[in-house]
C-alpha cells in the first residue's frame, strides 16, 4: 500500500502540472490592447510632466 501511495504522488503532480499548464495558457480576453493603452497613458501623462517642469 505505502508503494501504491509512492506512485500517486507523481501522478497527482503531473494532474496539476498539466492543468496549471492549460491555465497558464489560456487565451486572455484583454489581450495587448489594453497593455497598449495603458502604455500610451503613460506615455501621455509623462510628456506633459516634462512640459511642466520646462515652463517652470
Amino acid at each position: 500500500m505505502a508503494a501504491v501511495a509512492w506512485l500517486l504522488i507523481p501522478v497527482v503532480a503531473a494532474v496539476g502540472a498539466g492543468l496549471w499548464s492549460r491555465w497558464a495558457a489560456r487565451k486572455r480576453k484583454t489581450g495587448d490592447v489594453a497593455e497598449l493603452a495603458g502604455y500610451a497613458r503613460f506615455r501621455e501623462a509623462m510628456e506633459r510632466g516634462d512640459s511642466e517642469t520646462d515652463a517652470a
